[in-house]
């Protein structure tokens, strides 16, 4: 999987920090939102995709659709 880069995030213009542990710093990358339904037929590529930034210290995922 290819590195991303590490940086500071913004939401609506207002800085992004962690949930979880309040730091700063995210790799920005792009994950599936998966659904059972699709899921269960073996369709997983039809799920919409989300824009995620990921914390570069706790590793916790912040999804934006």
């Amino acid at each position: 999987m290819a590195r991303t880069r590490v940086g500071r995030a913004e939401v609506n213009g207002k800085p992004l920090v962690c949930l979880v542990c309040g730091h700063d710093q995210f790799r920005q990358r792009e994950v599936q939102m998966n659904t059972s339904g699709l899921s269960f037929l073996n369709l997983d590529w039809l799920n919409r995709s989300a824009k995620a930034a990921v914390c570069e210290q706790c590793g916790f995922v912040h999804q934006f659709a």
